[in-house]
């Protein structure tokens, strides 16, 4: 195990190496200039320019991209222009935040996938699977925002049942009771449209597997098909699904900028709007190459994870290991 991910180490840093400059090169060729923004509009060309150089940004494209991969490597994520302050403390309380709501969100999805997956694998009755199939759709359909809203309207303004946005005054850690009812509605409209996808794809990968031999011949020895779905088809099908779910948990970080704007949740998607509508550049930068990491390392990880549940995955990547040498120690037989 340990030489399959020392192989799949070097793909992370040329993936981690590549977004880094297209995202440093893609923030110098927005419209704007972030020196001019900070000056007012009022100022003169002499004191934009004296902006300018205190933030270094007359300075060459490539010292500045080896300065700010130089503050990433040593930790010095530099400092806001806009938001003021820290853009380490500022990124540090607000992925406290995300990572609560998309935690959440997670642990949403894969219960509402688990259960609806599973019924709807076994399914044998039509409208269930017709049911399932509808609600499954509109899931998936609907935007994030839309659902927001519609939550937003029901139960905070027709109903008043749950607040409409923000977080506790005393913290999201004060007061769990309290803090559920700020987070039950953000969390599960950012977890529908992933335990949509999560639930189709579990529950075609279950019918899949329920329609092998070996579930035939258990069935006509005895075997309950409850028992068959959930000890053997289910653990069969954890493998893939997992890998599904590394690529959904990524998409968490896209969903969340739109789910937390909705509900006013100060997490990093309301830290990346605050950023872009400000010509923050240094903010900006720094929360997508975070994002663009976390997404890779949630891939190494689902890899890793899959890989441990299936052992034929390193033994393929063994085998082809083998075949490629096998030439070279021939060569040098023939050589001797």
């Amino acid at each position: 195990m340990t030489s399959y991910v020392l192989r799949r180490l070097p793909s992370l840093a040329i993936v981690l190496i590549v977004s880094s400059f297209l995202i440093f090169l893609i923030m110098r060729l927005v419209p704007g200039d972030p020196a001019e923004a900070l000056a007012g509009a009022n100022a003169t060309p002499a004191t934009v320019a004296a902006i300018r150089h205190q933030l270094g940004l007359d300075q060459p494209f490539l010292t500045q991209y080896a300065e700010w991969i130089k503050g990433l490597l040593t930790g010095d994520l530099g400092t806001s222009y806009q938001i003021g302050g820290s853009i380490g403390s500022l990124i540090s309380e607000a992925a406290g935040n995300t990572l609560l709501l998309s935690l959440s969100a997670l642990v949403i999805a894969v219960v509402v996938a688990v259960v609806l997956g599973t019924l709807w694998a076994g399914a044998r009755r039509p409208w269930i699977d017709h049911l399932l199939t509808g609600v499954n759709t509109l899931a998936i359909a609907i935007p994030t925002f839309v659902v927001g809203v519609v939550l937003v309207l029901l139960l905070g303004v027709a109903f008043p049942i749950l607040p409409t946005g923000g977080i506790p005054r005393a913290g999201l850690l004060a007061d769990p009771g309290i803090t559920w009812q700020y987070l039950i509605m953000p969390a599960f409209c950012l977890a529908l449209p992933i335990s949509a996808v999560l639930t189709r794809y579990l529950a075609e990968s279950l019918r899949t597997e329920l329609a092998q031999p070996y579930i035939a011949t258990a069935l006509a020895a005895g075997v309950p098909r409850r028992r068959l779905l959930l000890r053997h088809a289910m653990r069969n099908v954890l493998p893939t699904s997992l890998t599904v779910l590394g690529l959904q948990t990524g998409a968490l970080l896209g969903g969340a900028v739109l789910v937390e704007f909705t509900f006013s949740w100060p997490g990093l998607g309301m830290l990346i709007e605050r950023a872009v509508a400000g010509r923050d550049y240094p903010v900006v930068q720094v929360l997508l190459m975070g994002s663009v990491a976390v997404y890779a390392v949630l891939q190494l990880l689902t890899d890793v994870a899959h890989a441990l549940l299936d052992p034929r995955i390193r033994l393929s990547t063994t085998t082809r290991r083998a075949r490629r040498a096998t030439p070279r120690r021939l060569a040098l037989g023939g050589a001797r």
